[in-house]
């Protein structure tokens, strides 16, 4: 079983050097076959992985090599392979393995199609290092390089020019990708600073010893570390405030976007607080905490998406409000159903990223809802993959999304948090609306795009064909909600999670409650956006101009102070260190030293004649000033 963690750890690194050596090449096709084959491999490795921990419970342990021994600091490579572990591989290795067959025919006229590759293939190196480490420190070096491959990434169609938009004048994939990583920079600052209080307290980072001694350390201590940690998971899973990256990275291509939003980047900080689950079990106000921060962003991303134009946008504002619902799982305790709904979103997800690309392709890059319509008639199968979908992102059984959302939001009901469920349960209706206005705008209604001189067609079947496996995961993986239960209850009382009895009892009654409010906000967008014509566009303009569109459409005008309070701010007094310090004091003092020895040295070349007669009379002086000097000090002394 040793070498199969070698492999699933391994291949996407070796699709990624692959890649790379034709990286200066013109395209070359194998390099996405070879690329996605290794992801497959991996894939299987994973699989094969899951069903042995499965059948036999074993958890294995992997130690590679000894990687960090400085004084009493020693940090083997190694790797563990548990229920939390193995769920996280599979998950990113099989969405991952899509989304390389699906780039094969999205990307197939870019000419950087070699490169893409090697970064794409990295960045799920760099996340497999992630989830299968046995410590924080290589926890950390997996989560700075799914930083790096992000930003390759977002910014990998770098020669776009700057595009005016209403929210963020100023917005390019270079932009975008800048943004994203400075963000999550400064988050990773807590994370570190978090890593050092456990080594310090600990003296460890293997996550079997450090969480073995937590009952030794004190609330402080423990309350101190916990909130650092979180620091991190909320800039690397784009919680408020440190969410306004998620939606501008949309600019990359997006494949780049339902990689980093599906399976893989975003959802890194939920799994940390769920690795992490015996530090936030026992930190009870940073827990609640979590749950009410993510109940805040479940609700606060959706209500942005109710108005947004942008088809990809709409879909990153939903990721962003799943997040919300997982860490909502987390925070109250419930681990395992938050890792469940991790998975879950990640099939769901994905596919809807993907059904969202093949719209974008065949609207040459348009993505706004406004200027599609009737799409269904010739994208038949992209219409009903994003149907299938948003089914299940609105959470509607018998789907996957209806029954990890609906333990969620029971969770909520169960902990006595009533203010969370009723703004959980809001939520769900609020995504069922937007899921449906996107399908409805898009693929329903009047053709507005002929006269705008698009002629869309569908994608590739091998492309469609490549998404069928996701359409039936986001069908089915639902059902096996039991049986992923039992299986992560082997680790043991960290992530056990049970309803109560009265809960249990209200469980039908809960759940209609949800169904309710889905079916509400599905039959709404239905009656606005379906049956589109004149007078609905009318109306829509009118609502445009009104308070409350205007507040959600500028993103409750954050980006906007964020640019006016704290980015001009930052340039104005760096651009006065630069001129007042930098210039003429810091350059200033080191140029006039140069210049000093400078001017010295070319006056006393003037020496060098060549002449022996001066050369004796310097001589000479130089002797006098010798006896001068010495008849001083022997005066003084």
């Amino acid at each position: 079983m040793e070498n199969l963690v070698y492999v699933a750890l391994f291949a996407p690194f070796v699709g990624s050097l692959f890649a790379s050596l034709f990286g200066m090449s013109e395209r070359k096709m194998f390099v996405g076959y070879v690329a996605s084959a290794l992801l497959a491999t991996a894939f299987a490795a994973s699989a094969t992985l899951a069903y042995n921990l499965f059948t036999t419970g074993e958890v294995i342990h992997v130690t590679m090599m000894d990687w960090i021994s400085a004084g009493d600091i020693s940090i083997p490579f190694g790797f563990v392979i548990d229920q939390i572990s193995v769920t996280m591989m599979v998950v990113v290795s099989f969405v991952s393995t899509i989304v390389h067959i699906y780039a094969i025919g999205y990307m197939d006229h870019d000419k950087s199609f070699n490169r893409f590759f090697s970064y794409l293939s990295a960045f799920v190196f760099s996340m497999m290092v992630l989830v299968m480490s046995d410590n924080f420190a290589g926890l950390f070096i997996g989560w700075e390089g799914v930083g790096v491959c992000s930003w390759l990434l977002v910014g990998f169609w770098y020669h776009k020019p700057d595009q005016a938009r209403e929210d963020n004048p100023s917005i390019s994939p270079s932009w975008a990708a800048n943004e994203a990583f400075i963000m999550n920079r400064i988050a990773d600052l807590g994370m570190l600073v978090g890593i050092f209080i456990i080594y310090w307290n600990t003296g460890s980072l293997q996550y079997d010893e450090v969480f073995a001694q937590i009952p030794y350390l004190s609330d402080t201590i423990l309350t101190t570390a916990a909130i650092a940690l979180f620091i991190g998971a909320m800039g690397k899973s784009a919680q408020f405030p440190l969410h306004t990256w998620l939606t501008d990275a949309m600019e990359g291509p997006t494949p780049v976007s339902a990689l980093i939003h599906a399976a893989t980047m975003v959802t890194a900080g939920v799994f940390l607080v769920i690795r992490a689950n015996p530090l936030f079990a026992e930190t009870p106000e940073v827990s609640f905490f979590i749950a009410s921060l993510g109940t805040f962003v479940a609700f606060y991303a959706a209500s942005m998406a109710l108005v947004e134009r942008d088809l990809k946008r709409i879909i990153a504002y939903s990721t962003l409000s799943q997040l919300g619902y997982m860490f909502a799982a987390a925070g109250l305790g419930a681990y395992w159903i938050a890792l469940f709904h991790l998975a879950a979103h990640a099939f769901f997800k994905a596919l809807l990223f993907l059904g969202g690309g093949n719209v974008m392709h065949a609207m040459h890059d348009e993505l706004d809802l406004f200027k599609m319509g009737d799409l269904r008639k010739k994208m038949r199968g992209t219409w009903i993959y994003m149907t299938i979908a948003s089914i299940a992102l609105a959470g509607l059984p018998p789907l996957a999304g209806f029954w990890s959302k609906d333990a969620i939001i029971e969770t909520a009901f169960n902990e006595h948090t009533y203010i969370l469920w009723i703004m959980l349960v809001i939520t769900a209706g609020m995504t069922a609306f937007y899921s449906f206005r996107q399908i409805f705008l898009s693929f329903h209604g009047e053709d507005r795009h002929t006269a705008l001189g698009f002629h869309p067609h569908e994608m590739y079947k091998f492309v469609l064909v490549a998404m069928s496996p996701l359409a039936v995961l986001a069908i089915i993986t639902g059902w096996f909600m039991g049986a992923y239960k039992g299986f992560i209850y082997q680790l043991g009382e960290g992530v056990q999670y049970e309803m109560s009895e009265h809960t249990h009892h209200l469980a039908t009654y809960l759940g209609l409650i949800v169904i309710f409010f889905a079916v509400s906000g599905i039959v709404i967008a239905y009656l606005k956006y379906a049956r589109t014509g004149e007078k609905a566009w009318k109306r829509n303009e009118e609502v445009e101009q009104g308070f409350f569109y205007k507040l959600l459409k500028n993103q409750y005008y954050v980006p906007k102070f964020y640019e006016e309070f704290i980015t001009k701010p930052y340039a104005m007094i760096s651009e006065v260190f630069w001129t007042k310090i930098d210039l003429k004091i810091v350059d200033a003092t080191v140029d006039n030293i140069a210049k000093f020895f400078y001017s010295t040295g070319d006056k006393t070349r003037a020496m060098q004649t060549g002449n022996l007669s001066n050369y004796l009379n310097w001589m000479a002086f130089g002797g006098v000033l010798l006896l001068v000097i010495a008849a001083i000090s022997a005066m003084i002394g």
